[in-house]
């Protein structure tokens, strides 16, 4: 990621904006809090399995209230054939786990957008973007509600009519759309579903009570996260009744569509794991 004809950083030509780092992820954290204390606002970017290496700056970034942007890229199984060493599953919550880090995994180029800006209006806080690899489609915000829905960390993306939902899908990155698809099916099937995108953990929980009530009545125990990541943290969304379409273990090397197959990241099982949900509850 660079900044197009601004030119690169060397010896001897300090005026280039652009960093080229090399394979150096600690060294490059490091040196982006640097210029962050500088008063200048950086930001760095590298494959998601590759955070681990850079742990400790990200931290510090934190602990600093440094508003460093790390920008993490290939971030599930959809890396496909690289295999589990480039399929991040454990990274997520790892990174949702740093105290005052804002960890945003937006569902399109909409959530995209609003993030970014959600990244330089905070100037005390570090945001670690977490993007696809693979292509996502760009959903119709005049069908669904407006990515500015980001800014509380989690909005209803999608609402049933006729009444409470019946099942509360939850998604982000690249199963927003996946989960929207699934809201549709649902929806044409008669059943009443909600779809909530919910890319910031951290930006959701500073919202007041009432709004996240709002969001996930007390009422609606039938709740269903999918994420091509580990499961920890997200009881405290679907609760002791929910489930959850999550990795339990690592990748595997095989083109997307068939680790998506495999892994019940498909339409008719988001559907079929619903459906289930919502029979314990009826």
């Amino acid at each position: 990621m660079t900044f197009e004809g601004a030119g690169s950083f060397e010896r001897g030509d300090p005026t280039g904006r652009n960093l080229h780092f090399g394979v150096r992820e600690h060294a490059m954290g490091s040196i982006a809090n640097g210029m962050a204390l500088s008063y200048l606002r950086p930001y760095c970017s590298t494959f998601l399995v590759f955070a681990d290496y850079m742990r400790a700056p990200i931290r510090l970034a934190a602990i600093m209230e440094l508003p460093v942007i790390f920008v993490f890229t290939h971030d599930s199984i959809g890396v496909g054939e690289d295999g589990p060493t480039h399929q991040p599953v454990e990274h997520l919550a790892t990174l949702r786990a740093i105290p005052g880090l804002n960890t945003i995994r937006p569902g399109d180029a909409n959530e995209v957008a609003v993030a970014w800006k959600v990244a330089l209006e905070h100037s005390n806080v570090p945001t670690a973007l977490v993007l696809s690899r693979q292509a996502i489609p760009t959903l119709d915000r005049v069908r669904y509600a407006s990515a500015d829905g980001l800014q509380r960390g989690g909005y209803i993306l999608a609402d049933c009519e006729g009444g409470d939902p019946e099942v509360i899908l939850i998604g982000t990155g690249s199963e927003l759309p996946l989960v929207v698809a699934a809201h549709e099916k649902l929806s044409a099937e008669g059943v009443r579903s909600r779809v909530v995108s919910l890319p910031s953990w951290y930006l959701f929980e500073l919202q007041d009570d009432a709004y996240r009530k709002h969001v996930f009545p007390d009422e609606v125990r039938a709740r269903l996260a999918v994420e091509q990541a580990g499961s920890i943290g997200w009881d405290r969304y679907v609760g002791s009744d929910g489930c959850t379409i999550t990795m339990k273990t690592f990748g595997a090397s095989a083109p997307l569509a068939m680790l998506q197959e495999h892994y019940g990241f498909t339409i008719e099982n988001v559907c079929a794991v619903a459906r289930g949900i919502i029979g314990k509850h009826s």
